[in-house]
């Protein structure tokens, strides 16, 4: 864990600071050829999926085909896209049609966009946001690496999405929602952000027993994707509270098997777990 002096409570500002430092750092590292060793699941570089041989298991090391997605997942992306941060398999869960416009919160290098741009094809669109510019430009330049036409990245916080009202059919999101001091707003913001009848589909992590306190104000544990997450119920009232209907989070206790591998120190399986999070937005969506 960090020798970083923990205080009472993280000021927003701060967290997010601390956050955005270490996705920088994980972006940079996997520009040189570097495994990225602190990250939420992370540990498989390059091809995003399957391990790096030499990955680190600290605060992550989990492969994707461990998290949901298949070989041919990994095969339809480009090496580079994949740094391995994720939980679970949002695509996988969104049911993706053609023509559908994309958002993924916390987009990082792209893995999970251009999936997405397959699934929607030329007619559709697909929309990455993210707070850290290496990871923009890094997700940027794997434009060009998958000659995919229907994905554009961006640079903003999840709290603040730079996209129009009512623009969008489907959120996605990988293990990010957790790093947010900010939940309700974010889900304020998605829901801002989706068309009538437009739908969320995200993996993350939940809480499922308080954290020790030398875990709860841990900046290693924050920004990996450990001790900002909030339970069940707390994700339940916030997205009714934001407008959402037909909420439905289901808990994957398989999950501890890789979260467990996650630090070195304790296991943090007896603490939280990821889950797939759906709701939607009342009305028709008219396209």
């Amino acid at each position: 864990m960090s020798e970083e002096a923990a205080p009472t409570e993280r000021d927003p500002d701060e967290q997010r600071r601390i956050v955005r430092e270490r996705y920088a750092g994980i972006a940079e590292e996997s520009d040189t050829g570097c495994c990225a060793d602190d990250g939420c699941g992370d540990g498989a570089t390059e091809a995003e999926a399957g391990r790096s041989p030499d990955a680190s298991d600290d605060v992550g090391g989990t492969g994707s085909e461990q998290l949901g997605y298949d070989v041919e997942d990994v095969a339809a992306v480009a090496d580079g896209a994949d740094l391995g941060l994720g939980c679970g398999n949002p695509k996988a869960l969104a049911d993706l049609s053609a023509g559908e416009t994309v958002l993924d919160l916390g987009a990082g290098a792209g893995f999970d966009c251009f999936l997405a741009a397959n699934e929607v094809g030329d007619g559709g669109r697909v929309i990455g946001v993210d707070m850290t510019p290496e990871m923009v430009s890094k997700a940027r330049d794997n434009v060009a690496k998958n000659d995919v036409s229907n994905v554009e990245f961006r640079l903003g916080e999840i709290e603040h999405l730079p996209v129009a009202d009512g623009t969008v059919d489907v959120l996605i999101s990988n293990c990010v929602i957790n790093l947010s001091p900010a939940k309700e707003q974010v889900f304020a913001e998605a829901f801002r952000a989706l068309r009538p009848g437009g739908r969320v589909a995200v993996s993350d992590v939940v809480q499922t027993a308080p954290f020790p306190e030398d875990v709860r104000l841990d900046p290693d544990s924050l920004s990996g994707c450990v001790s900002g997450a909030a339970t069940v119920g707390d994700l339940e009232t916030m997205l009714a509270d934001a407008g959402f209907e037909s909420i439905e989070i289901a808990p994957n206790d398989d999950s501890t098997e890789f979260i467990s591998e996650w630090d070195d120190e304790r296991d943090l399986g007896e603490f939280l777990v990821s889950a797939t999070i759906e709701a939607d937005k009342p009305g028709t969506t008219v396209q």
